[in-house]
Order: structure tokens, then C-alpha cells, then sequence
């Protein structure tokens, strides 16, 4: 019996988890291991109020094993979560028995014995890892964050120069195979793996990347058309980082979702110069039409950060704004990914994932 009720079954012994889903926590009760059929698992302990990240499977490998083999313990010994849309297969521990019983008694031995020696190195192992969990003052645990300043930088930088060093231009975009990536990231920028696929992920959602198939038809080819974008990217949250904190780029969603309407509004007119005005009234018209709560005042983190100007009121009480088109232009798709990154930190934040 799959632990988390938040799985779905497909068929018998097949379980379904969405990207995000729980398999099961730390110290639930183990009654199955589980084979991964597709997808990718993340490994992962609480500690303290962040986490640490011990592992990410794939299609092919085996989870929950060694609650079986861990007479002392019928209990899970770290948290498992999907990182994409995963099937796995269940096995009950009472299958497993039934199959154990019917092994060469030394050959049983023999597997008994490798299985404890996996988990003692494992408990050793456990023991020292202490990464992805900042520390404030007085040693006391910080705020857990999933993405930190510096992973963005060094994943946005690795990514540029992986296209632009070795990748293949042909008609304006770069393909690079995920291997060289991967060599890239974990070997070279030691990155760890769970946040490599995390942003590959965010890269795919926000339409940087695509992936296409490889001559074995396996989706393991990296394509980009905004190299360019990857170096702005990183330019752009180096600086972050390194900033004042009362310095920092702060845009709310609901300031970045009027910017998006903004930046509708200015390609369909197809607006260019320094300054531009920006009909207001018709965005929040629509805002209201639909029931989105989202207010005039809402823009103030962009009149703030110099994007556009105090709003005006006009005839007919009419709404505008004078939009700093050169500076909205370079840093409205910062925004949209740095507030993306502030996102998935917040949701892996409280939940583990």
C-alpha cells in the first residue's frame, strides 16, 4: 500500500505521481518498495526548517528497498517526491518475502548482507551531509531556500557557455546534447543534480529552452534561441546578488502580472522611443471584468524601480503612465524569472517540494 494518499493508481501495482507529488515522508510507515518505470524521484530529510537533498532517481532504479532489509526499522528514512510526471511500480514487502523465501539459502545470505552493509554506509553518509541549509546568526537554522542567488548565476552562466562553447548554431539557435550539460553542471560547477533539473524545468517553462530527440529518439537535446537571454540572465542576478538588500529588485506577482499586460499592450501597438504612454484604464478594466484583484496600486513596485512613471489621470478619467521603454524592455524578462525563482523557492519552502 502506497504511504502517500496523494499518489494515483493507474493500474494494479503501477502508481502515477505528478511533478511535485509526495510518495511518502520520512518515518511513515513502510510496507512496498517501488521501481521507477519513468520520470525521476528526489531523495530528500528535513532539518531544521529547510532540507537536505540527498538524491534524485531515475527510470530503472529502486526506492524504499531498504525498510525491508532493515530488521531494526519498518519505518522510511527519508522523504521521496516526484521532480516530473513519474510512474513507478509497487512491490509489498509481503510479495518480496514470499519471493526471498524461495532463494538458496546462502544466496539469501549473501543478499541480506550486502543489504546492511548499504545501509550502514548509508547512516554514515546521512550523518555528514549539511548542504542546502543556510545558517544565520548564532548558528541557528535560516530561512530554507531551495534556489539560493548564486545557484541562478552559476546555472544561467553554465548554460551560456555550454551553447556558445560547444554547441552547434544552425539557422540562429545552438543545440547542445544533455550530456554536455550535465558534464557542465555537476562535474564542473558542482551543481547539484535535484537543482540542475529543477532548472532545467523553469528554463522550459519560461520558453529559453526546448528539448528534442537525439538519434536514439530520447528527448536529450538542449535548443535555444536566446543565447543572448542566458547571458543577460546571469548578468542580471549577479548583480542582484551582490547588491545592498534595500537595492534589490522588487516586483510583486501582482505587479508583474500588469507589466505582462504592458508588454502586450506595446508590442500590438508596436511602440519605440525612450518614453512611451501606456493605457492603463483598459488593462484594470479588464482586471475588474474578470474578478482578478489587482489595483492601481499595484504598480507602485514598478514606478519604484523606475520602470514607468506616477499614474496620470486624464479625460474622462482615463488611466496612463509614461513606460521607460529601454529599461522595461531589458528587465521585464528578469522579472518575470526572478519572480518565478522566488515561487519554487516559496513552495519547496513549507513542503519539502
Amino acid at each position: 500500500m502506497v504511504e502517500s494518499s496523494t499518489v494515483q493508481r493507474k493500474k494494479s501495482g503501477l502508481v502515477a505521481l505528478q511533478a511535485g507529488q509526495v510518495l511518502f515522508h520520512e518515518n511513515d510507515i513502510a510496507k512496498s518498495l517501488y521501481i521507477i518505470q519513468k520520470g525521476q524521484l528526489r531523495l530528500y530529510k528535513p532539518k531544521g526548517r529547510g532540507f537536505v537533498e540527498l538524491a534524485v532517481l531515475r527510470a530503472g532504479e529502486v526506492i524504499g528497498e531498504m525498510a525491508y532489509f532493515d530488521s531494526g526499522s519498518n519505518k522510511r528514512s527519508c522523504s521521496a517526491s516526484a521532480i516530473v510526471e513519474t510512474e513507478i511500480i509497487e512491490i509489498s514487502f509481503n510479495a518480496l518475502e514470499k519471493a526471498m523465501t524461495g532463494l538458496n539459502p546462502w544466496f539469501k545470505t549473501i543478499v541480506n548482507t550486502l543489504a546492511e552493509r548499504l545501509r550502514k554506509t548509508n547512516d554514515k553518509v546521512k550523518a555528514l551531509e549539511n548542504n542546502s541549509l543556510g545558517f544565520g546568526q548564532g548558528g541557528k537554522v535560516a530561512d530554507y531556500k531551495f534556489f539560493h542567488m548564486i545557484d541562478i548565476v552559476r546555472m544561467f552562466s553554465l548554460f551560456f557557455l555550454a551553447f556558445k562553447a560547444v554547441g552547434e548554431p544552425k539557422d540562429g539557435k545552438y543545440f547542445v546534447h544533455q550530456s554536455v550539460i550535465k558534464l557542465y553542471a555537476i562535474d564542473i560547477f558542482n551543481v547539484m543534480e535535484v537543482k540542475f533539473e529543477e532548472f532545467v524545468k523553469l528554463l522550459k517553462e519560461e520558453n529559453i529552452i526546448r528539448v528534442e530527440m537525439d538519434s536514439e529518439n530520447l528527448p536529450r537535446i538542449y535548443v535555444t534561441d536566446k543565447i543572448n537571454k542566458l547571458k543577460e540572465m546571469a548578468a542580471f542576478f549577479n548583480k542582484e546578488r551582490v547588491s545592498d538588500d534595500k537595492k534589490r529588485l522588487r516586483i510583486s506577482n501582482k505587479c508583474e502580472r500588469i507589466l505582462a499586460r504592458i508588454d502586450l499592450q506595446i508590442n500590438a501597438k508596436q511602440l519605440a522611443g525612450d518614453k512611451v504612454e501606456v493605457n492603463l484604464s483598459v488593462i484594470f478594466k479588464d482586471f475588474r471584468d474578470k474578478n482578478v484583484p489587482i489595483l492601481e496600486e499595484d504598480l507602485a513596485d514598478a514606478i519604484e524601480a523606475g520602470l514607468c512613471e506616477d499614474i496620470l489621470v486624464g479625460s474622462n478619467n482615463e488611466l496612463t503612465t509614461m513606460l521607460n521603454l529601454p529599461l522595461f524592455k531589458r528587465l521585464f524578462p528578469c522579472i518575470v524569472m526572478m519572480n518565478a525563482v522566488n515561487r519554487i523557492n516559496e513552495s519547496k519552502s513549507g513542503s519539502g517540494y
